[in-house]
């Protein structure tokens, strides 16, 4: 097979990928919306009820930066808005000033235990057809 081909191959598949993507997170956008929550807001909350079990626990918002597609000063923007939003909450870390902590709040919990179904069902629409 000619390396054209190949290259060729790959990019329909980079950009069916991407096409896939770009579909779903649009979906999920328009699911949540109606909740005030977009694709990364759910998706920083969604981390944060898995790594974060017990009302009160915390997560460093290092450890969250490779798991959202987002940079890590995008990161800090939406956490900050979720902050406003009074869904989480940011304290600094004791042991090391640069590092920050983030916790769900009681209504940050509620709100991704009310749209969870939703993104779900989004995904598994978009995800199996």
């Amino acid at each position: 097979m000619a390396a054209n081909t190949v290259d060729t191959s790959l990019e329909q598949r980079w950009r069916d990928v991407l096409r896939v993507h770009a579909r779903t997170m649009g979906e999920i956008d328009r699911v949540l919306h109606p909740h005030g929550l977009g694709a990364s807001d759910f998706e920083v909350l969604d981390i944060l009820v898995a790594e974060t079990p017990e009302a009160g626990d915390h997560c460093r918002v290092q450890n969250l930066v490779g798991r959202v597609h987002l940079s890590q000063s995008a990161l800090s923007r939406l956490i900050g808005r979720l902050e406003k939003d009074g869904l989480v909450e940011r304290s600094v870390c004791v042991e090391d000033r640069r590092g920050v902590w983030v916790s769900l709040t009681e209504k940050g919990r509620a709100l991704h235990a009310e749209v969870l179904p939703l993104q779900r069902s989004a995904l598994r629409r978009m995800l199996t057809a």
